[in-house]
């Protein structure tokens, strides 16, 4: 699937809901892998903010952001809008700290997306797809992400008297999130709006932007929009928190008495998994460039998952074209076969010098192949010889060239180990170039 951004720029002009500030917000098309970014064009610099969870500062009624002295309140609306409609890349202008809250929905949103027409680019979506659960319980709130090959949401919203409770599942595309959630209100308990006042929240709150319950009445400017509205608006949340970890996500997410606290702590720990696949990803990613002419052990290391005491090749002296290599292997009294073959008489054995040659045989195959996450797996070997021993002291050279491919799987090789100018072993060997296991 494609990224997409907008086709033009939209501009919508409200009050922030926490600030009370009025705000003008516009929606700019942005370059396929920018991301979404949010601009403070009224400070000095218009500093810019990519939406990530690491940035998150406060989780009071909203979910706020802030990377240095720049701060956004309230990202959640329109980062939900954005990453529901399937919005990858746009840039988020504001003349003030908060979006506006307009009707309390992602609604209006939406609307300004669709009336800057989102479009194709040429970069493909990437997705974070879930390997392991993630779970985050808080008192009676939980919150798990389970793997789906999809994205889709099951939440139960409730009060503490049980008096609203509301449940729903939905697999969530743009089509559903804009049927199905965008039009979602903001919702809050008459008695804790005092409390939010003296917390310097809501300053720009009215029945115009949300819905009100007190006691078992619902008390809004207008009827409710669903008879659920209020699990919905969950789901709305989650949908923006979700999003500041930085890729849209293929999960099940469970949620039961939701909130933007447990919401950014499910987010966090999405984060680390994506952190640490991504360093393992780079562990196992690093390739041979045909540039590289030698190799020193920090290099063949990289390239290979042996590791003492199974680490044949010390060097690869040159590569010769695109088929061959001279390696080198130092033999000394410290290599840990040489207590036991044999005691007062050291000699390498023959099958380790086999694997010498398959090592090096093995890196040929693998810069040839050009893509990291590979391993060289010895198969068989043919026409083996051992012409003399190999003691401690000698260094071994080991001559290595692929003589036969079949496909970019398996290969051929004809393989040789000399000391001081002598021929002391060889083979023909064949081996497979599989994928490494995560």
């Amino acid at each position: 699937m494609k990224q997409r951004t907008l086709t033009r720029e939209v501009s919508v002009t409200g009050q922030g809901l926490h600030t009370g500030e009025p705000v003008k917000l516009t929606l700019k098309p942005a370059p396929a892998g920018s991301g979404l970014v949010f601009k403070r064009i009224d400070l000095s610099g218009q500093p810019e903010i990519k939406p990530r969870i690491a940035q998150v500062t406060d989780l009071v009624r909203n979910t706020t952001i802030q990377e240095g002295h720049t701060k956004i309140n309230l990202v959640e609306h329109v980062l939900s809008a954005l990453s529901g409609c399937g919005v990858d890349n746009c840039i988020i202008e504001m003349d003030s700290s908060e979006p506006p809250i307009m009707d309390g929905s992602a609604k209006p949103f939406v609307d300004m997306i669709l009336s800057g027409e989102p479009i194709e680019q040429d970069g493909t979506r990437e997705y974070f797809e879930l390997e392991e659960p993630v779970s985050v319980t808080r008192g009676n709130s939980s919150i798990i992400a389970l793997p789906y090959d999809g994205f889709k949401i099951t939440c139960t919203s409730a009060d503490d008297r049980g008096i609203h409770t509301q449940h729903l599942t939905l697999d969530i595309d743009p089509d559903v999130y804009i049927t199905q959630i965008a039009a979602s209100r903001t919702f809050t308990i008459y008695e804790d709006i005092e409390e939010l006042l003296k917390l310097g929240k809501i300053k720009g709150g009215s029945l115009d932007c949300a819905v009100v319950i007190k006691g078992d009445k619902i008390m809004s400017k207008d009827p409710l929009r669903f008879k659920d509205e209020f699990v919905r608006h969950k789901m709305l949340d989650i949908i923006g928190d979700i999003t500041l970890l930085g890729l849209p996500i293929k999960a099940h997410i469970i949620a039961t008495r939701p909130g933007h606290a447990i919401n950014a702590e499910l987010t966090k720990g999405l984060a680390e998994q994506l952190a640490g696949r991504a360093k393992k990803k780079k562990k196992r990613t690093k390739t041979l460039s045909p540039t590289e002419t030698s190799l020193d052990i920090r290099r063949i290391l990289d390239t290979i998952p042996h590791r003492y005491p199974f680490v044949m090749v010390d060097r690869i002296v040159e590569f010769i074209g695109d088929d061959a290599l001279v390696a080198v292997k130092n033999v000394t009294i410290n290599e840990p076969y040489f207590t036991g073959h044999f005691p007062g008489n050291p000699v390498m054995p023959g099958v380790l010098q086999l694997e010498a040659m398959a090592q090096a045989a093995g890196i040929i195959m693998l810069r040839k192949g050009g893509e990291g996450g590979k391993t060289a797996f010895f198969m068989s070997a043919d026409k083996v010889k051992f012409r003399r021993p190999v003691r401690p002291g000698d260094q071994l050279i080991i001559n290595a060239k692929i003589v036969k491919m079949r496909g970019s799987k398996m290969a051929q090789a004809e393989c040789t180990c000399s000391v001081d100018g002598q021929v002391v072993s060889g083979a023909e060997l064949m081996f497979a170039i599989v994928d490494e296991e995560s």
